[in-house]
């Protein structure tokens, strides 16, 4: 029980960081599909972070400087939707579709490199942080506290206070209600909307490392990140773009998740004698039927999707 609630926590956490990135893109008018390639970047760069510091840094530098590496890949990769959408008006569904496929294959061709470059018989797409990963766990008793549980839970708080409390974040939102009204009071609607793709691509970064450190301690990037980003993206429709139940629903997702891990624990699920790979597929499941049930009833901020035209009234 206790590796189920360990597992559920730490999954949670990616779920809710890369959801609220997906959130802030989406209040501000741009629709994030590419969370999944901005995770694996993300990824990437707090993974080349960990390969090239000590591990004998100091705990606090260590995590610091992973979250430092990830954000900004995250950031400067989420900008390719940002000019894309914004600046070329693209398709931003296709835009975020490419930038799945670009973000997979992008790094494994990356840490290929860099492995030939250090070594010309290894060519592998795989980085191991054995040593530097411990920087960021905490044992109590058999219970594995992850730092980065913290993290999503800070950000979960700062993202309500920002989107409701603030004046940036009622800008934001207005931006993605009703960009023209929003302009005609000295709103600078480019503006807002890149800070809402920039805001995702440091949220959606940070998840990924969050997903790759999980629970191992290397990490082959051809593998990518298993769905994670669109399984947020159903996390934030059912959360209802709000901070609040999207933190409830990256729980309960998270937990069915957790499942797929530690599901030969429980006497009572080794008893249905379900093949693993049903576990495995459950979260993805669950996250179909409660996107049928409840996506009829979801408002979505009302111009994401659509480009924005400052002559259009």
């Amino acid at each position: 029980m206790l590796l189920l609630v360990q597992y559920t926590l730490i999954f949670a956490s990616v779920l809710a960081l890369v959801a609220l990135g997906g959130c802030f893109s989406e209040h501000s008018g741009v629709i994030n599909i590419g969370l999944e390639g901005i995770m694996v970047i993300g990824a990437l760069g707090g993974a080349l972070v960990m390969k090239y510091m000590s591990a004998s840094a100091p705990a606090i530098l260590m995590i610091l400087a992973v979250m430092l590496g990830s954000a900004l890949f995250g950031m400067l990769y989420s900008l390719l939707l940002a000019v894309a959408s914004i600046n070329f008006k693209a398709d931003q569904t296709l835009v975020g579709t490419a930038m799945n496929l670009l973000g997979t294959a992008g790094a494994t061709v990356a840490v290929r490199a860099i492995n030939a470059a250090e070594d010309a018989s290894n060519v592998s797409s795989t980085i191991q942080y054995v040593n530097e990963k411990k920087a960021f766990l905490v044992y109590f008793g058999r219970f594995e506290f992850n730092w980065f549980m913290v993290v999503a839970a800070v950000a979960l708080v700062a993202s309500y206070v920002v989107l409701y409390k603030t004046r940036f974040g009622l800008r934001l939102q207005a931006c993605g209600e009703h960009p023209q009204a929003a302009d005609s009071v000295g709103i600078n609607v480019i503006r807002m909307r890149y800070a809402g793709v920039l805001i995702s691509g440091v949220l959606g970064g940070l998840g990924g490392i969050v997903y790759i450190t999980a629970g191992v301690s290397e990490w082959k990037f051809e593998n990518g990140v298993a769905g994670f980003g669109f399984l947020a993206l159903a996390v934030m429709i059912f959360g209802q773009w709000t901070p609040v139940k999207i933190g409830l629903a990256a729980i309960l997702f998270g937990l069915f998740r957790a499942l797929s891990n530690v599901y030969t624990g429980f006497d009572f699920l080794v008893a249905l004698n379900l093949p693993g790979s049903v576990y495995n597929m459950l979260p993805y499941i669950i996250s179909l039927i409660v996107l049928a049930f409840t996506s009829e009833k979801s408002r979505a901020p009302k111009a994401e999707g659509i480009p924005y035209d400052k002559g259009q009234r």
